[in-house]
C-alpha cells in the first residue's frame, strides 16, 4: 500500500480521534455518564461498534470502553524514514475512525435532536436523513434480497457542477443502485447539487442524503453491518464474519469527488475493511493489487463520464439494465418516486376516481400480441391536474399459461409501470392509485406507453409461459365500470379458492428462499393455510411460481410422514429445511410459537411474542410506531432478536393475514391466545378475526383484545383482559 495513503489515513484517524475525544469530554461533563445516546429507532445501538466489538452503547459512559479499544487500534504516526508494514495498520486506523465517528454522530443526535430527519423523505428546509431506522433497513433490505437493488454507491464530496452530479446520479439509478451521500468538496455537496438540478432525493428514489459531513459515512457502513446482522444472522461482535458477509453479499463502492483530505483517507481505509473499493476523480496514489477488496482497492483520476462503469467493474458488480421503448428513464430506482401537488398532470384511483387492474387468460386466437389500445381521453387531451376513471386490462395467451398464473402476473403491474420515471403507482387490483408527472408528459409519455412497458417486461420476465400479451387502457367511466364488475367477480373466485384449501388435504408444500441471499439459514415453508411471512406469497402463488420457474426459489416440499399434527411437524419438511438451511435448522413446527417455531429473515409483516403474565401472545406489525409493547420491546428491537434465520421459541414472524388463519399458533390455541394488537391492525383485521373467533365459539373476539389505548405493559392490560373475560386467562399455561 502507498506510503502516502498510509500516512494520510493514519494521520486522519488521529485527527478524528482527538476531535471526538475532546467533544466527548465536554458532553460527559455536561450530561454525565448515565446520559442515554444512540441513533433513532434501532435495535442495533451504534451499529458499527455493536457489530464489530459487540459493545451495546446505551449511554455516554459506555463510550469509554469503545475509546479504549479504538486507541489500541490506532497505529503511531508514520515517520519519514521509518519502515512500516502498511496494510494492517492502515486498516486498523480506518476501523478506529469509524468507531470514533459513530460516537461523534451519536453526540450530535444528543445535542441537536432535530438536526436529522426521521423517515424516508427530505423536506424543503432539511435534506439530511441521518441513520436509517430499522423499519427502513428491513423495507429496503428486501430489495437487496430480491436483486432489484444489486448494491450501493457511497458518494463523498461533490461533482464539479450540478449537471454532472445529476448525470452521475441518473446513471446509478439506471443501474438500480442506491446512492448514499455525505461530506463536501470546497463547501459543495453532491446531494445539494441534485436538489439544485431538480432531482428528487430521499429513500424513495434511492438517492439518500445522509449527512453534510464526512462522519456521515458511518450511516452507510452502519446500514451494511445491520444488513449482515438482520438478514445474515451474524452475531454482534463477530467482526470477521460481518466483514466477509459485506465483501461477498453487500456490493458497495465509494466515489470520492474532490480533494481527498486526511480524514477522507481515514474513512476510505475504513471502507476497504468491508471490501468496498474507492474510485476517485483526483490523482491520488492508487492501490491496484487485490487482497481485501475483490479487485483493486483504490483507483484514481477517473473521468466523471466513466466513474460509474469503472466502479462497477472494480467491485465486480453484476447489474441488469432494462430497455423499454418509452420516452422516459426506466428502472427499479424510480419505483419509490413521488409525484406531488403542482407536479401532477394526471391522477386516478386512490379513492379519487374508479380504478382497476385486471388480467385475463384468453385463447391464442383471441389475443393479438403487442396490440395496445387507449379507449378514452389520453394524456395529451387533458389539462394538467385532471382526474379520470382508469382501467388497465391485460389479456394473456400462451400454451403454458394457466389461470393460477394470473394473480402473479397481475401483481407485477405495480412494479413494472412504477419503474417509469415520473409515474407513481400504489396498490393493486381495484385499490390502485396512479399519478403522472408533468415532466413525463412533456417528454412525450402517453397511456399507450403503460402498455408498451407491460408488453416488453412480461415477455422479458415471463417469456417461458407468455406467448401473447394485449393491453387495453380505458379512461371513460362506462368502460371502466364494466371492467371493474368483471374483475371483482374474478377476484372473489381467486380468493375463495385459497380459502377452501387446507394443509391436511395437500401433500405438497412449497419453499420460499428469496431471502436466503441475506439470511442463509432461513426459508419460508408455505402451506395452503400458512402464507409466506412477508405476506406476498400464498400456497397457490408458490405453486404457480414453481411452474413458471422450476429452478427458482419456490420449490415443492413433500411433507411426508406426520411427526406431530398438533405442532405441524412432518418428516419431509424437516428433511428439506435441514438441507436448505445447510444444516443450521433441523426441526421446525409450522403451528407453534413455543416449540421450534419457523425461522424468520427480517422481511416479516408482523411478530408474535409470548406474554407470560397474560398466558397469551401479542402481535406487533412494522407499521406500529410505539416506543414499546407489552413484551417490553418495540418492533425494531424484536426484529433484531427474531430475524436472521434464527429459531426463537416464544417469538415468530408472520404475515398480517395469517393471524386469521386456522393454523395461526394452533398448537397453543390459535387466536384464543391473542391478547394484544396495535389498534390500527386490529381494525384492519376485525372482520377476519371475528369470523375466526365465531368458528371457535367466541362472539366478537376483537372486543376482548387489548391495544395501545388500553396499555403498553402486561400489568396495564391484564385488568382489561379480566374484565372482558378473555379466553386465554382460563386456558392451560403455555409453558
Amino acid at each position: 500500500m502507498s506510503k502516502i495513503i498510509t500516512s494520510a489515513a493514519i494521520r486522519g484517524a488521529h485527527k478524528i480521534a482527538a476531535r471526538v475525544e475532546k467533544k466527548y469530554a465536554d458532553v460527559l461533563k455536561k450530561y454525565g455518564p448515565d446520559q442515554e445516546i444512540g441513533f433513532t429507532d434501532t435495535a442495533y445501538f451504534l451499529p458499527i461498534i455493536y457489530s464489530m466489538l459487540g459493545i451495546p452503547v446505551k449511554n455516554l459512559g459506555d463510550c469509554q470502553l469503545v475509546f479504549q479499544r479504538a486507541r489500541k487500534l490506532l497505529p503511531p504516526l508514520v515517520k519519514e524514514k521509518h519502515h512500516l508494514p502498511y496494510l494492517a495498520p492502515t486498516l486498523d486506523a480506518g476501523m478506529a475512525t469509524l468507531f470514533y465517528e459513530e460516537v461523534e454522530e451519536a453526540i450530535r443526535y444528543l445535542e441537536q435532536p432535530d438536526y436529522y430527519l426521521t423517515g424516508e423523505d427530505v423536506t424543503d428546509d432539511n435534506i439530511w436523513l441521518g441513520a436509517a431506522n430499522d423499519i427502513i433497513l428491513r423495507k429496503r433490505g428486501v430489495e437487496f434480497v430480491d436483486g432489484s437493488a444489486p448494491g450501493f454507491a457511497a458518494i463523498v464530496g461533490a461533482a464539479p457542477d450540478s449537471e454532472t452530479a445529476a448525470k452521475i446520479a441518473h446513471e446509478l439509478q439506471l443501474k438500480n443502485l442506491y446512492v448514499f451521500m455525505a461530506s463536501h468538496n470546497n463547501g459543495k455537496r453532491f446531494s445539494e447539487q441534485l436538489v439544485e438540478a431538480g432531482v428528487q432525493i430521499g429513500w424513495n428514489t434511492r438517492l439518500v442524503s445522509f449527512s453534510p459531513d464526512i462522519s456521515g459515512a458511518v450511516f452507510a457502513l452502519g446500514f451494511a453491518t445491520r444488513a449482515a446482522m438482520a438478514f445474515g444472522g451474524i452475531k454482534p461482535g463477530d467482526f470477521r464474519k460481518n466483514l466477509i458477509y459485506n465483501k461477498d453479499r453487500v456490493f458497495a463502492f465509494v466515489l470520492a469527488m474532490g480533494f481527498v483530505s486526511d480524514e477522507w483517507y481515514a474513512n476510505a481505509a475504513g471502507c476497504i475493511n468491508f471490501g468496498f473499493p474507492v474510485i476517485a476523480d483526483t490523482p491520488i496514489p492508487e492501490v491496484l493489487p487485490t487482497g481485501i477488496c475483490t479487485y483493486e482497492h483504490v483507483i484514481s483520476s477517473v473521468p466523471y463520464d466513466q466513474m460509474v462503469a469503472k466502479a462497477i467493474e472494480v467491485r465486480g458488480l453484476k447489474v441488469t439494465v432494462t430497455e423499454v421503448p418509452i420516452p422516459v428513464a426506466y428502472g427499479p430506482a424510480f419505483e419509490g418516486e413521488r409525484v406531488r401537488g403542482d407536479d401532477i398532470h394526471f391522477e386516478c384511483g386512490g379513492g379519487r376516481t374508479t380504478m382497476v387492474e385486471y388480467s385475463k387468460l384468453q385463447d391464442m386466437d383471441k389475443v393479438e400480441d403487442g396490440k395496445i389500445e387507449v379507449i378514452g381521453p389520453d394524456l395529451q387531451d387533458i389539462e394538467p391536474g385532471t382526474r379520470l376513471p382508469f382501467a388497465i386490462y391485460v389479456e394473456f395467451a400462451g400454451r403454458k399459461m394457466q389461470d393460477d398464473f394470473l394473480p402473479i402476473l397481475e401483481r407485477q403491474i405495480h412494479h413494472l409501470i412504477n419503474y417509469a420515471q415520473g409515474l407513481m403507482h400504489i396498490g393493486q387490483r381495484d385499490i390502485a392509485w396512479i399519478r403522472l408527472a408533468k415532466q413525463a408528459v412533456e417528454k412525450g409519455f402517453t397511456f399507450a406507453d403503460i402498455g408498451k412497458i407491460l408488453h416488453s417486461m412480461y415477455h422479458k420476465d415471463f417469456g417461458s409461459i407468455v406467448d401473447k400479451v394485449q393491453i387495453t387502457i380505458y379512461s371513460e367511466q362506462e368502460n371502466v365500470d364494466k371492467v371493474l364488475a368483471e374483475a371483482r367477480e374474478a377476484f372473489k373466485k381467486r380468493d375463495d379458492r385459497i380459502a377452501d384449501l387446507s394443509d391436511e388435504d395437500e401433500g405438497i408444500y412449497y419453499s420460499c428462499t428469496l431471502c436466503q441471499s441475506f439470511a442463509p439459514s432461513h426459508l419460508c415453508v408455505v402451506t395452503p393455510e400458512r402464507t409466506g411471512l412477508c405476506g406476498a406469497y400464498n400456497w397457490l402463488d408458490c405453486k404457480a411460481a414453481n411452474e413458471i420457474n422450476p429452478t427458482g426459489p419456490n420449490q415443492p416440499i413433500e411433507k411426508g410422514e406426520v411427526l406431530d399434527q398438533r405442532l405441524g411437524k412432518w418428516a419431509g419438511v424437516n428433511e428439506f429445511v435441514k438441507q436448505a438451511s445447510r444444516g443450521n435448522v433441523e426441526d421446525v413446527s409450522a403451528y407453534s410459537i413455543m416449540s421450534n417455531p419457523m425461522t424468520s429473515c427480517g422481511c416479516f409483516e408482523c411478530i408474535s411474542a409470548y406474554l407470560d403474565q397474560c398466558n397469551g401472545v401479542m402481535v406487533v406489525d412494522r407499521d406500529f410506531k410505539g416506543d414499546n409493547s407489552p413484551c417490553g420491546m418495540k418492533f425494531t428491537t424484536l426484529a433484531g432478536s427474531v430475524g436472521g434465520g434464527a429459531v426463537t421459541p416464544g417469538f415468530v414472524g408472520h404475515s398480517k393475514h395469517y393471524i386469521g388463519s386456522r393454523k395461526f399458533i394452533a398448537a397453543e390455541g390459535g387466536i384464543k391466545r391473542l391478547v394484544w394488537l396495535p389498534k390500527a391492525l386490529k381494525e384492519e383485521l376485525a372482520d377476519k378475526l371475528n369470523a375466526r373467533g365465531k368458528d371457535l365459539g367466541i362472539d366478537n373476539i376483537v372486543d376482548k383484545i387489548a391495544d395501545e389505548t388500553v396499555g403498553m405493559t402486561q400489568e396495564e392490560i391484564l385488568p382489561f383482559l379480566k374484565e372482558k373475560k378473555h379466553p386465554a386467562l382460563d386456558m392451560e399455561p403455555m409453558v
